[in-house]
């Protein structure tokens, strides 16, 4: 049988708002999306992911819905998201909705009628609770933004507290009524029936709680609680849920969003291969530092935890609610040199739109800043053409361009072939290409200190992958034909500071096992 295509594919995450606007109002939309369906093509990459376009009054841009079956205006219509996807799907490219089961808007029918009275027939359809003896909240729970706030909320007309994990404005569904699990089960098979190939689920380890609502211990007081949730129902719930995506045909998938700072297992969440059939590991997935021994633990420790369970691991270096990696490595080298990792890695390799550009991050003045969780600067706009608006229809894009948009944009990018861009395009094509570099072994090799260096490996096919994290040259002996590397050069006595190769390999002995 052949692998799912999830799990030799690559997925492009867009964050609609910032990919680009067609109809002036300086906020991307899905005719930009669809525009440029045949950037995705060229690139080489076989997904793409949309943050999420549903109705919403837009408190946390989108990640509080109003209508889990409608689009936003803002982005346009029900139909201009099925032409999107049906034209994906004519260029090979499989589309996967962003979609958020914890928590609602507050301006959801659902949590309208459930506030309306103690007595509304959907008042258990989110987490109310009688205040704590001294009229506070029943718990100390925290929210994720704004800082330092409780997760509860207290509505003067009912006389009773409601849970949000993050904004007051984001009550959290209660998936322990039968009612919210149909009602969201029926969520996702309105968008499975429409051709959807699948979902990112937001926050996938918060929507099973512990009833009880107990506080936190005493040594992770004042830590957002989303950070910690962790209950066995949740597992009930990602079953029922696989098994519900597991019924159509093509592949469906579930990826979630696992964040937890204390578990280190976020391995549980594959259940028995019934669960998910990919997870983030967050916050480690984005927080390893630019360091070759940090790096050589990660590698070892996804296999160590992942491959008993015949789980598939996912590797990120970007998204939309962290800094972007080149900002965090601190320079283009360092990007390059991470972007031959991430494709050469044994998993499922998730891109952020503009990271094949080389994005920095936006600096975004005070009053510019938009985001109740800080997050405006990796979220700037994508520049396709130097100069002007950059292939918008309005310079006045929602947040400020990023760092050199001329030097940064596709046209120019695109029109030299020693770019960024173009590395990004040769390791998509070589992944393509290679059944080692999509699917096979992973094996961790003895290097010179400051360096990783690992083998892929399936059958007579071999290939290494050496990454140089010094700011130095290193002696390195290549044990083959060089075939990508990091900065075009191709010194076969060493590694350049800050440089990756790719090499492929002969059928001589391998190199010692570290």
């Amino acid at each position: 049988m052949s692998a799912p295509w999830w799990k030799t594919g690559v997925v492009y995450q867009i964050y609609p708002r910032s990919f680009l606007d067609t109809d002036g109002d300086g906020v991307g939309d899905l005719e930009g999306i669809r525009r440029r369906l045949d950037h995705l093509a060229w690139l080489g990459v076989d997904a793409l992911w949309l943050s999420p376009v549903f109705r919403s009054p837009m408190k946390d841009f989108g990640y509080d819905v109003a209508d889990y079956c409608d689009v936003d205006p803002l982005f346009g219509t029900l139909g201009d998201l099925d032409r999107l996807v049906a034209e994906a799907h004519a260029t090979g490219l499989k589309v996967l909705l962003d979609w958020v089961p914890n928590h609602t808007s507050d301006r959801h029918p659902w949590f309208v009628e459930s506030r309306a009275a103690r007595t509304s027939p959907k008042r258990d359809w989110y987490w109310w609770r009688d205040p704590a003896p001294d009229g506070g909240p029943p718990n100390d729970w925290k929210a994720a933004f704004p800082t330092g706030i409780d997760a509860w909320t207290f509505d003067a007309a009912t006389g009773q507290y409601y849970l949000h994990q993050f904004l007051p404005e984001q009550p959290d569904l209660n998936w322990d009524n039968p009612d919210v699990v149909r009602a969201m089960h029926a969520v996702v098979r309105f968008w499975l029936d429409r051709g959807i190939d699948g979902f990112r689920i937001d926050v996938a380890h918060g929507i099973g709680k512990d009833p009880a609502l107990p506080n936190e211990v005493p040594a992770w007081r004042g830590i957002p609680h989303c950070a910690l949730n962790e209950h066995p129902s949740t597992h009930a719930h990602l079953r029922a849920l696989r098994t519900l995506a597991d019924a159509y045909p093509g592949d469906r998938l579930l990826v979630g969003e696992v964040y937890q700072l204390f578990s280190g297992a976020h391995e549980r969440y594959f259940g028995n291969d019934d669960e998910l059939h990919l997870a983030f590991d967050l916050p480690a997935s984005v927080a390893t530092p630019w360091e070759a021994a940090a790096w050589r633990e990660r590698i070892a420790n996804v296999a160590q935890r992942l491959d008993p369970i015949a789980a598939w691991p996912t590797w990120v270096l970007s998204n939309h609610d962290t800094p972007r990696h080149r900002t965090r490595f601190g320079s283009e080298a360092r990007a390059r040199a991470a972007a031959v990792l991430l494709l050469t890695l044994r998993g499922t390799a998730f891109l952020y739109a503009g990271e094949e550009l080389g994005l920095d991050d936006a600096e975004i003045p005070a009053e510019r800043r938009v985001d109740p969780g800080g997050r405006d600067g990796c979220r700037a706009p994508i520049p396709w053409e130097a100069g002007g608006a950059h292939g918008w229809v309005t310079r006045d894009a929602w947040l400020p361009w990023p760092p050199e948009a001329d030097a940064r944009s596709l046209e120019r990018l695109r029109a030299d072939e020693t770019s960024i861009l173009h590395l990004y395009r040769r390791l998509l094509a070589l992944r393509r290409t290679s059944p080692a570099l999509r699917e096979g072994s992973i094996r961790l090799l003895d290097a010179p200190a400051g360096v990783l260096a690992y083998e892929r490996r399936t059958g007579d096919e071999r290939w290494v992958v050496a990454v140089n994290f010094t700011s130095d040259a290193v002696a390195w002996e290549t044990p083959g034909n060089i075939v990508v590397t990091s900065d075009g050069r191709t010194d076969r006595d060493g590694l350049a500071a800050e440089q990756a190769v790719v090499v492929r390999r002969g059928t001589e002995p391998a190199m010692g096992s570290g």
